[in-house]
Order: structure tokens, then C-alpha cells, then sequence
């Protein structure tokens, strides 16, 4: 007999200043916000304003520039900072990406996927066990979207975020925009990714949208990860794949960073994935001790 959709699974939107009054309209069908708290670096009314929402809504920060997964050490002042952030809006959770965003004193100004190598999981595991003390939590941590395949690599992306997770013991946020357009854009299948992930590990989900673009005339397409589009087919596929693949409770975030349509758009997205995680869920067959298959 299938399994029913699990009750526990949460569905929720990622926090904009232009979408705060579409959030407090809507907060009957939303179960948690998900802030960017760089956002927010001294700008106390903004600060304010999230620890009254997370007053009336579970809320997480999502970290963008820490840099967890780089070779140096993440810098003191930012972790201070995090944590002064934490201190104030009292989140359920934070979490971050695995990637790399400064490196030899140079800000590259995005968030990019390091070298995967047994040295780097050595230093992503050093960053965010300092992160976590400093801060007072461990991260959840989040697969990044790249358009170059990282030079000096010896390992593939799966083994190379599963050792991470696995050397951390921190769960991971799993953007499966992110996951769609690294597959599409490096020729390599989405689901079978998934099944080398530890999945069991996941608390958080990301889905989102992006755009195609045109290599010149090499007839080669590249997926942008640019949080601007609705999310594609794919994305909902993907995610009822990983509703069918684990037993524990997921937390559903949607992005959106631009391009805002009218936010009865956005809910509707959010039913989208709700109906995913059910379909998923109602895939799963029970073992004779209760765990899904």
C-alpha cells in the first residue's frame, strides 16, 4: 500500500522587501520564510522587521558569502556578524552554500564551486565546524550551480558533497534548480546524482527557475541559474523524486530574486510542489519496519 503524503513536509518562499506584503497577506499558506542575511548587513529596520516576522512565521537565514567551502579560513568578522544576526532574529536554522566566494584576498563576487578534492572537503569541514561554534549551530548546506567544471577536480560533484556532509555531520539544502542546471549543463543525469547523494541527510529544499542561453553558433544551450523564471517541469520531477526517496520531514523553499509576477503566481508554484511531494510520497512503499523503500 502507498504511503500518504507526510503532514510534517513545509512549503514556504523566500523573503524579498517586494514581497513582504504578498507574505503578510498570505501567511495562512505559508509555513516558513527564508531570509538572505547578507541582505541585511547594517540595516537595522530590515533586521527589525524579520525577528517581528519571525515572530508570526518559522523563518531560516541563508548565508551567500561566508565562503564555507573555501581553502581559507572563513574571516572572523563575518561569523560574528552571522552569529549577532542570529542572536537578534532567532531563526529555526541557518544555512549555506558549499562553494567558494574569495580567495587570496581577491572578492570574486559569486558563489563558486571550489576544486573537489580530498583537500577541499578537509577545509570546507574545517570552515563549518568553526562556523558552527561561533555561531552556535551547525549549517544546513546547500550544492551550488556552476558553469565551469572545476579545474583540478578529482571527484565527481556527488562524491564530493556527500564526503563533505558526511566528514560535517551537517544536513544538506538541496537546490534542485541548481542540480537541474549542472546536469543539463555537463551532461549528466539528474536522478542518478540524486541516488549517489545521501539523501537522508536533506532537511531543506530549493526549487527555482533560470534561463537558456545560446553558445554563439555552436548550437550548445547553457542553463542560467538566475531565480528570475518560474520553475521548470524538471525541478517539480526532481523533487518528487527525492519526496520518494526519503522518509524524513522536508522544508520547501522557493526563490525568487527579480522579475516579481503577482504573488498569487508564486503560491501557485508553491501548490505545484506541494502536489509534487504528495505524488512522491505516494510512491513510497513501506518496509516490513515501516521505513520507506
Amino acid at each position: 500500500m502507498a504511503v500518504e503524503a507526510d503532514s510534517r513536509d513545509r512549503f514556504g518562499i523566500g523573503y524579498r522587501p517586494e514581497l513582504l506584503a504578498g507574505i503578510l497577506a498570505n501567511l495562512d499558506r505559508l509555513d516558513i520564510v527564508e531570509a538572505v542575511a547578507d541582505d541585511f548587513l547594517d540595516h537595522g529596520m530590515h533586521l527589525r522587521a524579520l525577528r517581528t516576522l519571525a515572530g508570526q512565521v518559522p523563518l531560516t537565514l541563508h548565508g551567500v558569502s561566508l565562503g564555507l567551502a573555501g581553502a581559507c579560513p572563513v574571516e572572523a568578522k563575518r561569523l560574528e556578524a552571522f552569529a549577532r544576526w542570529v542572536d537578534f532574529v532567532r531563526p529555526e536554522s541557518w544555512t549555506e552554500h558549499l562553494a567558494f566566494v574569495r580567495a587570496g584576498g581577491i572578492e570574486i563576487g559569486h558563489l563558486a564551486a571550489p576544486p573537489r578534492r580530498p583537500a577541499t572537503v578537509e577545509s570546507a569541514a574545517r570552515n563549518v565546524a568553526r562556523a558552527a561554534r561561533v555561531i552556535g549551530a551547525m549549517p544546513c548546506l546547500e550544492n551550488v550551480a556552476t558553469l565551469i567544471d572545476p579545474p583540478c577536480s578529482t571527484m565527481s560533484e556527488t562524491q564530493w558533497v556527500g564526503d563533505v556532509l558526511r566528514a560535517t555531520g551537517a544536513p544538506l539544502l538541496l537546490d534542485l534548480h541548481n542540480l537541474h542546471a549542472n546536469a543539463h549543463n555537463f551532461a549528466f543525469d539528474a536522478r542518478t546524482y540524486l541516488e549517489s547523494l545521501p539523501l537522508h541527510t536533506a532537511r531543506y529544499v530549493h526549487i527555482a527557475g533560470g534561463r537558456r542561453v545560446s553558445l554563439g553558433n555552436t548550437g550548445r544551450v547553457r542553463i542560467i541559474d538566475d531565480h528570475l523564471h518560474e520553475a521548470p517541469a524538471a525541478v517539480f520531477e526532481l523533487l518528487a523524486v527525492v519526496a520518494e526517496r526519503t522518509s524524513q520531514s522536508l522544508t520547501v523553499i522557493l526563490e525568487r530574486d527579480g522579475k516579481y509576477p503577482d504573488f498569487r503566481v508564486l503560491l501557485d508554484e508553491l501548490d505545484r510542489a506541494r502536489t509534487a511531494v504528495a505524488v512522491g510520497r505516494g510512491r513510497r512503499v513501506p518496509t516490513s519496519r515501516g521505513v520507506a523503500a
